[in-house]
C-alpha cells in the first residue's frame, strides 16, 4: 500500500433474517423455489393490499443490537425509499431512515498490526429485499424473479473506521459470526443471505477531510470483499496521482477480471424522497421486552473465546478460530467433555486433521463423519500411549471412512503401540548389529545419523514402537 495515502472504508452489510415468512406478508422465504412462486399480492404491490409487520424480525433486530452493545429505539419508523427498478414492483422499498431500530453499536477486531481496534456501528435498520433480475440464458432479454421481494433484511452500517481490506474482512467475519450465533441468519453467502456494499475512499495521510467515496455493490464472499477493495483503492490512488479526480458512483466488482467498473452515479438520500410509510404504524418496544431478549442471548463469540483461553488454557489464535463458528465451538466442547486428554490436544485435532477432512469433502462441522465423542476416543488413545501420533493419522482416516471407533480400528488393524522395553531393545540391538559402519560414524561425531537409526527401528516395528522409548533406548545403546 502507498504510504502517502490513508484508506477509509465503511461497510453496509445486508443480512437476511431467518424467518419462515417475509417481513410484510405471509409468503415463504425458503430458498430454491421456482421463479415467481413465492411472491404474493403484497410482495407484488397490487392496489389495495396492506403490509403487516412480521413481529419476529423486530425481535431479531433487537437481539443483534444487544449483541453489539447498541441502543434499541423505543420508537422506530418505516419509510418508503422511492426508486424505479424492474425487480421492485411497487416502485419503492420499505426501509427505515430517520428512526432506525438499532443505533450506536460497536465491536472489536484486530487491526493489521494485531492490536485490538474498536469499529463503530452507526445503525442497523430493517427493510425488505427487492427481487432479482436474471440475464443468463435469455438471449437479449432479462427475466425478473420476485421470490426475494419482501424478504426481511437487517442492514448493518459501520462507521468509516476501517483502514484496510483486511480490517474490512475481519469486521465482516465478526458480524457473520454474531448473526449465526444469535440464530437470526444462516449467513449463507452463496444463497445471498449475507452480502455487503463497501464504501471506499482514499485521502493524503494526515488529512482529516474524507476523500470522495465510491460504493462497491453486492459483494458476496470474504475473498471478493478483500480483492475488490484492494483493486478500488489502487485505482483511486493512481487516478488522483495522475491528475484526475474520483467520481462518486456505484461500482460493480468483476471477479473474472479482478476489477471494478462503473455501474451508475451514486445517489444521495434526497434522491430517494424518503417519507414515513402511511400503511405502517411506528414500532414501539417496551423496555421489559428488551430485557427479556437480553436474557435470552447466547454466549457470544468474544465471551466464549475468553472462556476457552481461561478455562481450557488454549492458545489465543486457536480459541479465536474455534469460537468463530458456534457449531465448531459446540463440537470442540463436546469432544473435551468426552476426553481425558488435555483440551489443547483435542483442539489440535479439531483444527488440524478434522478441519482438513471437512474441507476436503466440502462438509460442515455438523456433517462430520466422526462424532465428537469418537474423536475424543482417538485423542485418548494417543494420550495413554496405545498408539503414536503418526499411527493416529491412519486411525483417523479409517474412522472417517466408516470403519468404526478408534478402539475398533486399532484392534482390527493391529495398530496398538509397542511399549514393552524388552521388545524394543531387541529391535534396537538388531538394527545396531546390522549397521556397524553407521554406528562407527555416529560415535565419531555424525549426530545426524541418529535419525537413521530411529527410522530403521520404526520400519522394523511397522511404526508401532513408542517413539519416546525408541529414542531413549537408542541413546543408551549407541553412546559415544
Amino acid at each position: 500500500m502507498n504510504r502517502n495515502w490513508q484508506v477509509v472504508i465503511g461497510l453496509e452489510i445486508h443480512t437476511q433474517l431467518a424467518t419462515r415468512s417475509k417481513i410484510f406478508s405471509g409468503a415463504s422465504t425458503s430458498y430454491g423455489a421456482a421463479p415467481n412462486t413465492q411472491a404474493c399480492l403484497v410482495d407484488l404491490g397490487y392496489p389495495g393490499v396492506l403490509p403487516v409487520l412480521n413481529g419476529e424480525v423486530v425481535r431479531m433486530a433487537c437481539k443483534f443490537g444487544l449483541a453489539v452493545n447498541a441502543s434499541i429505539a423505543r420508537r422506530s419508523v418505516f419509510a418508503r425509499k422511492n426508486y424505479f427498478y424492474p425487480d421492485l414492483p411497487k416502485g419503492y422499498q420499505i426501509s427505515q431512515y430517520e428512526l432506525p431500530i438499532v443505533e450506536h453499536g460497536e465491536l472489536f477486531i484486530q487491526d493489521d498490526d494485531g492490536n485490538e481496534k474498536r469499529i463503530g456501528i452507526t445503525r442497523a435498520h430493517l427493510e425488505e429485499d427487492a427481487g432479482k433480475s436474471i440475464h443468463e440464458g435469455l438471449d437479449q432479454y432479462s427475466g425478473i424473479d420476485l421470490n426475494r421481494a419482501g424478504t426481511p433484511l437487517l442492514e448493518i452500517v459501520s462507521e468509516p473506521d476501517l483502514r484496510s481490506a483486511k480490517e474490512a474482512v475481519a469486521y465482516m467475519r465478526k458480524i457473520h459470526s454474531i448473526v449465526r450465533y444469535l440464530g437470526i441468519s444462516d449467513g449463507n453467502m452463496q444463497e445471498g443471505s449475507f452480502r455487503c456494499d463497501a464504501n471506499v475512499s482514499v485521502r493524503p495521510r494526515g488529512q482529516q477531510v474524507l476523500g470522495t467515496r465510491t460504493e462497491l455493490k453486492n459483494l458476496n464472499s470474504f475473498r471478493f470483499v478483500e480483492k475488490a477493495i484492494n483493486y478500488e483503492v489502487q485505482r483511486q490512488i493512481e487516478l488522483i496521482e495522475d491528475g484526475g479526480s474520483v467520481r462518486q458512483e456505484t461500482r460493480l466488482y468483476d471477479a473474472d477480471k479482478d476489477e471494478t467498473r462503473s455501474m451508475r452515479s451514486k445517489e444521495e438520500a434526497n434522491d430517494y424522497r424518503y417519507f414515513p410509510d402511511p400503511d405502517l404504524l411506528p414500532v414501539e418496544i417496551e423496555p421489559a421486552v428488551v430485557e427479556q431478549l437480553r436474557a435470552s442471548l447466547p454466549e457470544l463469540p468474544g465471551a466464549k473465546k475468553q472462556r476457552f483461553v481461561r478455562e481450557y488454557e488454549l492458545k489465543n489464535d486457536d480459541a479465536d478460530i474455534l469460537t468463530a463458528s458456534r457449531a465448531l465451538a459446540d463440537y470442540f466442547e463436546a469432544a473435551v467433555a468426552s476426553s481425558s486428554a488435555q483440551a489443547q490436544a483435542v483442539a489440535n485435532w479439531v483444527l488440524g486433521d478434522l478441519s482438513a477432512a471437512l474441507n476436503r469433502d466440502s462438509l460442515d462441522i455438523g456433517d462430520s463423519k466422526i462424532p465428537a465423542s469418537e474423536l475424543a476416543g482417538l485423542v485418548d488413545r494417543i494420550a495413554d500411549s496405545t498408539i503414536s501420533g503418526k499411527i493416529a493419522k491412519e486411525v483417523f482416516e479409517a474412522m472417517w471412512a466408516g470403519e468404526g471407533s478408534a478402539d475398533a480400528v486399532i484392534a482390527s488393524r493391529g495398530l496398538q503401540q509397542i511399549t514393552d522395553d524388552s521388545a524394543i531393545e531387541a529391535v534396537v540391538d538388531a538394527v545396531i548389529a546390522a549397521n556397524p559402519s553407521q554406528v562407527a560414524e555416529y560415535r565419531s561425531g555424525k549426530d545426524k545419523l541418529f535419525g537413521f537409526f530411529v527410522g530403521k527401528v520404526m520400519q522394523q516395528t511397522g511404526g508401532k514402537a513408542n517413539p519416546g522409548q525408541v529414542n531413549a533406548i537408542l541413546k543408551a545403546r549407541l553412546g559415544k
